[in-house]
């Protein structure tokens, strides 16, 4: 068995609060090694420090094992230094390093605040995923969120919803549902991926009277489609998923943002989990950010990041 390598993320956030909740919670049935400053953890954390991550599966029984990494300043509890910007991109790196070379079998990432980033170190992403893709020499990524409810791909992410149909192009569809029904195959064994797609308007248009994209081209590229899946839709996104519906799919493909996120937050928000498909290596992270308002109290839920851990480890195995 190999550990998951888990990035500190920001550290004056929730993370490594978490980091240490998790590593109690999972112990040697989910072994990870924790890439980050030990001095950032909760003051009586059990550390074993490592050279080699291949220990950390025989450490994870007693201590949380840690690849220390040197940041550039202590941390206060919800007050981001910039100083650390460095500290927490060089995390990020050698997890990639690590899932590359095969001494870990999957990456998680703890939450980010990208501000931090630019202001510490000229952050040049929009955020993790585009960073982790240009590190993998990935052209394109798609982000799942997912629960054992549900499994969502948002076709376009973080732009406002008036860009929505221009960015969503008949190209970018056809590219999301191909990575996701690849990710559904590899990374969640998954046979015979079954894959909903989402209409863009109200009642998926109702025939043109609520708007002419699914008449236009959407259905049509559904149909011209194919593959080792089923594909249908495009479906009104307000009768998707209730439980009956979400019976009949593997994965829902969503047309932006909120389609996507409200359904699986409504359902199951402390446990849905980031997953990142069409990277060469497995990566997850905890659906959620940095938490500044409650970072260093002590009240920070981690089931998010036990969550993503464990199905880090499900996938790799399915890899």
């Amino acid at each position: 068995m190999r550990p998951i390598a888990l990035s500190c993320g920001e550290p004056a956030g929730i993370g490594p609060e978490l980091a240490a909740a998790a590593w109690s919670a999972l112990r040697a049935d989910c072994p990870f090694v924790w890439i980050g400053d030990p001095a950032h953890l909760p003051s009586g954390t059990p550390v074993t420090l490592l050279d080699d991550p291949a220990r950390a599966v025989a450490a994870s029984d007693s201590a949380l094992p840690v690849l220390a990494l040197p940041f550039a300043a202590p941390t206060q509890p919800g007050r981001p230094d910039p100083r650390n910007a460095a500290g927490v991109i060089a995390a990020i790196e050698r997890g990639v390093a690590l899932v590359q070379s095969g001494a870990c079998s999957a990456l998680c990432t703890a939450p980010i605040h990208k501000k931090a980033l630019i202001d510490g170190a000229g952050f040049a992403y929009p955020g993790h995923t585009e960073f982790l893709a240009a590190l993998a020499g990935c052209d394109r990524v798609v982000m799942m969120l997912a629960s054992d409810q549900l499994r969502v791909v948002p076709a376009t992410i973080h732009i406002a919803l008036s860009e929505v149909p221009r960015a969503l192009t008949p190209a970018l569809l056809r590219e999301t549902i191909e990575i996701t029904a690849a990710g559904l195959r590899d990374r969640f064994a998954i046979a015979h991926p079954r894959i909903a797609v989402a209409g863009l308007n109200p009642h998926a248009g109702e025939g043109g009277a609520m708007g002419h994209e699914e008449i236009d081209w959407i259905a049509r590229l559904l149909q011209e489609i194919t593959g080792d899946f089923t594909l249908t839709g495009p479906h009104p996104a307000d009768t998707m998923f209730h439980a009956a519906a979400r019976a009949r799919y593997d994965a829902a493909v969503c047309m932006y943002h909120d389609q996507a996120l409200i359904p699986i937050k409504t359902l199951d928000f402390d446990r849905g989990v980031n997953v990142t498909l069409g990277l060469p290596f497995v990566r997850t992270s905890p659906d959620h950010g940095t938490a500044f308002d409650i970072a260093g109290q002590g009240i920070a839920n981690p089931s998010s990041l036990i969550e993503a851990l464990k199905l880090a480890q499900r996938m790799a195995a399915s890899g």
